[in-house]
């Protein structure tokens, strides 16, 4: 019985969200609303760890030959 019980917590455990989705997401901390669009802040971003290469305008992951180009349009 308690062999069932541990791997029943081993997989509960695995299957336990991440710290970010975990807690709600707060409106000006972690993103505002511009429009119709939900932004995120880039201390949002930084948290969630990595790039989605979605093009979020706060991405603290951007490549600096990126911002290059955009600055070059």
């Amino acid at each position: 019985m308690k062999e069932e019980e541990s791997k029943e917590s081993e997989i509960k455990e695995e299957r336990a969200p991440n710290e970010l989705s975990a807690r709600a997401l707060e409106e000006g901390v972690d993103y505002y609303i511009e429009g119709r669009y939900m932004v995120f802040t880039a201390e949002f971003l930084r948290r969630r760890g990595y790039c989605c290469e979605s093009g979020c305008r706060h991405c603290p992951y951007k490549s600096d030959s990126e911002e290059s180009n955009k600055a070059q349009s």
